[in-house]
């Protein structure tokens, strides 16, 4: 990892239960264009006798986390209000966004709003999806209140939109090279990195929670979801009566 740019850190140490004797010690690593899991984890197996060493007691759990506050993606866009509908439209999107920083209830579904684009893409990409909504739903507590991932204010043009999250993922490794739907993805994409690779998905959230904000302060989240479905069955044809199985021939 060192030749490739990467390697340890950074280390702290910080005592969660003084009494128990609860002792937690940080190994910041930069795992560069991975997603990194894989490791973290081993170096934190590898030093784990040498700090035992140090300080004595059990060994715990030596393990990475999925809240990477050092690998957190940062995002910004400007919308004119002419582009969501007009100036009553980005009135209501802006006062959506300040109801999800008012209310923990609200801003549980503005999250969900946020990564029902970001999942998509990430799964698409190969990312281990669960490990970036840990992540993500983690962060957005870290004050001690739930709050919301992105917000939009507005602006004398529209709407000024940001997004900040932990974001752990990787143009290397994993799935990235062995599954073919990956691999096209990534070609169509053409991140040139793992950095890059994140502020892909975090923009793609962003964008995700600006259209539900949009249909919430216009037509209204229902209407949006009755064409969806209207335009699923539609295009469905539904059997009338069970079919019989398909008998599978062994030796094929």
């Amino acid at each position: 990892m060192i030749e490739r740019g990467g390697g340890c850190r950074d280390l702290d140490a910080v005592v969660l239960d003084r009494e128990a004797g609860v002792l937690v010690v940080n190994i910041h690593v930069d795992v560069g264009d991975a997603m990194g899991a894989n490791m973290v984890d081993t170096v934190a197996e590898a030093v784990a006798d040498d700090l035992h060493a140090l300080t004595g007691g059990v060994i715990g759990l030596r393990i990475l986390t999925n809240l990477t506050l050092r690998r957190c993606a940062r995002v910004r866009c400007d919308v004119t209000a002419e582009a969501v509908g007009g100036d009553a439209v980005a009135d209501g999107i802006a006062r959506a966004s300040r109801f999800a920083e008012l209310d923990a209830a609200r801003a549980v579904t503005h999250n969900k709003g946020f990564m029902n684009g970001l999942d998509a893409a990430a799964v698409a990409l190969g990312q281990d999806w669960r490990s970036i909504e840990a992540g993500a739903h983690a962060y957005a507590s870290l004050s001690g209140r739930y709050r919301p991932l992105s917000t939009w204010t507005r602006t004398a043009a529209g709407l000024s939109g940001r997004a900040e999250l932990p974001l752990a993922v990787g143009t290397v490794g994993g799935s990235t090279a062995a599954h073919a739907g990956v691999r096209a993805a990534f070609q169509t994409l053409r991140v040139s990195g793992a950095r890059e690779l994140s502020i892909v998905l975090a923009a793609t959230g962003l964008a995700s929670n600006r259209a539900a904000l949009r249909a919430l302060a216009g037509e209204g989240i229902q209407k949006g979801y009755m064409k969806l479905h209207a335009r699923k069955y539609n295009t469905t044809t539904l059997p009338t009566k069970p079919t019989k199985p398909t008998k599978l021939n062994p030796q094929t």
